[in-house]
């Protein structure tokens, strides 16, 4: 089975207060055998439902151990594969032994296999491509086996690299056509020129591929190694590094501290690829994208060299405290060096958070809030989160009298539980939200006991099938009390686990080392009517064709998932103010059903499931440029009607129209965002159901 897609944001707790199945502390002087065995006896005593470690389980871990090694299959040869293989049904062995003797045997290969596959690369660049050459390229890497042998793994290397070549050649020379239609005096650049300019392309580009990797040290490589015995579990159970666990708090809080630029490693130094706005570099306006950091200094003391560093020890040494000073010498994109001094500070990612808006409809004027995460500060829950924005946003709503409210969760693949329950109280007077099944059979029924309602108009909900977790019991909720109409994709991604973050560190006595944090399913959760979300998802009021139809999407694709099961339904009230859904919905899937868009949505969906069955490509560039023009007209289709379709008007909330005039970053977002959902037929067809609602 494939993984389509790895959700980030699982259903979390807020806090891990206590393991009381760990009744002993670690201690030993290996840092690997310590990890080991701390990982695994958390995972193995705390883990929702707890596997056997037998065979099966151990060829579980060296599939996806090897998967994570080589998921292109282009290092290792098929007799790398078959040494290995040897090793397969004994994995779960080498657990419970603390032996990490096959970690070291195919780390080792791994390396060796690297730095010649580095060579070959670099061999293949030094000689032309022939695209006049009649053959193809499969980008099967599932079922692709390896390469026999150094000559097959050298001629895997050689389609590959001219499949990117010939693709940078086709956008090329699209460019320079595009350049002599705006300029007839423009001299396009020849063939051979663009050739040679996109063989270069290709060269840069591997050159930064194996930067990154030769900048994962070995703990990276252990991690991923720790990751297969832990996936072996069930997908969400994982096992976090020390720089990871950092990355993941700063995604689902959605701000940190540091200098507000997104950084990635290049040969010549640490580039700067965006910049947040907002952060003390968009306000001082001292870096741009592309300039290089070359050193990195703490205030008066020597600036580090940071050519050839980790990046994430180079990130280590940009980041620090609100208000401490760090001063950069940077190479800037004109080629002049300077040393940019840059005052630390609170950097919030505003695409982290709830905004809203307004939509006119005739008349009426409904609000629209998309929620990309549940997020939360697991330090404090006191500080911001989506809860308490939900709250505000809806507040704001309630002073421009809207008539009804849309609800986006599409894509928002989860977070806090809590978050979750605390938002649910907003449209309900109280009851239940949700049930949290623990490994010993305990049901706990998480209510709102809140009797007030922030909301008590008319409510949608929008999911897609990238709609998890979180997302998930929101919708289930609402759609069991009969609160609120979900429209969207068939069924949502049906994750049905909650995860709880437990530090390591804390299980180990008079250790040096940091060991980092296992991200450990402990419950399952499930709607109030006793079913579980897990597999099946929640299956929309309104079911909308949307471009991932017919795709492999979801929990059901990733391997090892939980099962689908039930429990006792909890006892709820069912919202009254409902008479008009049913209406509503039979309206709504009418409409659809009779939308030539829709139709054109469709159509595409099955097409674009076509598209990804194929995994054959021409290298030939005339057979390749016939099939790119035919996916180009397919897509500009779909492309010319929903671009011609001015369907909502959005306007923007009072506080945000004064914000617009004096903060241009944030009228660029919100002007790109309006402009988005004013072409959004779900967003249309959402209006319609309120409109329906309020009859």
């Amino acid at each position: 089975m494939k993984k389509n897609i790895v959700f980030l944001f699982s259903l979390l707790l807020v806090s891990f207060a206590s393991c009381s199945f760990i009744n002993k502390k670690f201690e030993n002087p290996d840092k690997d055998k310590l990890l080991m065995e701390t990982l695994f006896y958390v995972i193995k005593n705390g883990h929702y439902n707890p596997v056997d470690i037998n065979e099966e389980y151990s060829e579980r871990v060296y599939k996806s151990y090897i998967n994570y090694l080589d998921p292109q299959k282009r290092f290792f040869l098929q007799s790398d594969i078959t040494e290995f293989e040897k090793h397969k049904k004994n994995m779960g062995e080498y657990l419970t032994n603390l032996d990490v003797s096959f970690f070291n045997l195919t780390y080792n290969r791994l390396m060796q296999r690297q730095k010649e596959a580095e060579k070959i690369y670099k061999d293949v660049l030094n000689k032309p491509f022939d695209f006049s050459k009649e053959e193809v390229i499969n980008l099967d890497y599932e079922n692709l086996p390896f390469s026999k042998n150094e000559k097959e793994l050298k001629e895997r290397w050689r389609k590959m690299l001219k499949f990117f070549t010939l693709s940078n050649f086709v956008i090329k020379e699209k460019e320079e056509a595009t350049k002599k239609e705006k300029d007839a005096n423009y001299k396009p650049k020849t063939e051979e020129e663009l050739k040679k300019e996109t063989t270069e392309t290709t060269r840069k580009n591997f050159e930064d591929v194996f930067a990154v990797t030769s900048d994962m040290n070995r703990d990276d490589w252990f991690g991923m190694y720790l990751n297969s015995y832990a996936e072996g579990f069930d997908p969400h159970t994982t096992y976090f590094a020390p720089d990871l666990k950092e990355r993941f708090d700063r995604d689902m809080s959605g701000k940190f501290e540091g200098i507000g630029a997104t950084l990635q490693k290049k040969t010549e130094g640490i580039q700067i690829t965006s910049i947040i706005a907002g952060g003390p570099v968009w306000k001082g306006k001292l870096l741009e994208v592309d300039d290089i950091i070359l050193k990195v200094g703490e205030g008066n003391k020597e600036p580090v060299d940071v050519v050839g560093m980790r990046l994430e020890d180079a990130i280590k040494l940009i980041k620090g405290p609100k208000g401490t000073e760090v001063r950069l010498t940077v190479k800037k994109t004109d080629g002049t060096i300077t040393v940019i001094p840059i005052v630390r500070d609170v950097v919030e990612i505003e695409e982290t958070y709830a905004k809203s808006t307004l939509v006119k409809e005739g008349n009426k004027t409904y609000g629209l809030i998309h929620l990309p995460k549940f997020y939360v500060d697991f330090n404090s829950y006191k500080e911001r989160n989506a809860a308490s924005d939900m709250a505000l946003e809806i507040a704001k709503m309630k002073a421009q009298n809207v008539s009804g409210l849309i609800l986006d969760l599409r894509d928002n693949g989860g977070g806090s539980l809590k978050a979750v329950v605390d938002i649910a109280g907003l449209f309900i007077k109280e009851g239940p939200v949700v049930q949290v099944r623990s490994a010993n059979g305990s049901v706990q029924v998480l209510q709102d006991t809140d009797k007030n309602i922030q909301w008590e108009k008319p409510l949608v909900i929008l999911v897609n099938e990238l709609s998890a977790s979180a997302s998930e019991i929101l919708s289930a909720a609402m759609q069991d009390y009969k609160r609120a109409i979900v429209i969207g994709s068939k069924q949502t991604y049906g994750k049905g686990t909650v995860q709880a973050m437990v530090n390591l560190n804390q299980y180990v006595r008079n250790s040096n080392f940091d060991l980092g944090s296992s991200k450990l399913t402990i419950q399952k959760f499930y709607r109030i009517d006793g079913s579980s979300t897990q597999l099946e998802g929640v299956k929309s009021d309104v079911v909308t064709p949307d471009k991932y139809k017919y795709m492999e999407v979801g929990e059901r694709e990733l391997e090892f998932p939980l099962p689908w099961d039930k429990i006792q339904s909890a006892k709820y009230t069912r919202w009254t103010d409902n008479a008009k859904f049913e209406l509503a919905i039979v309206n709504s899937n009418k409409r659809i059903a009779e939308h030539p868009t829709f139709k054109l949505i469709d159509e595409n969906a099955k097409w674009l499931k076509e598209k990804s069955d194929n995994n054959f490509f021409p290298l030939n560039y005339t057979a390749y440029k016939k099939q790119l023009e035919e996916e180009e007209e397919k897509t500009k289709q779909l492309k010319n009607a929903l671009e011609n379709a001015s369907v909502v008007k959005c306007t923007p909330l009072p506080n945000e129209e004064e914000q617009m005039k004096t903060d241009e970053a944030f009228k660029q977002r919100r002007t790109r965002w309006y402009e988005s959902l004013e072409k959004d037929l779900y967003v249309e067809e959402a209006i319609k159901v309120l409109n329906d609602l309020a009859i």
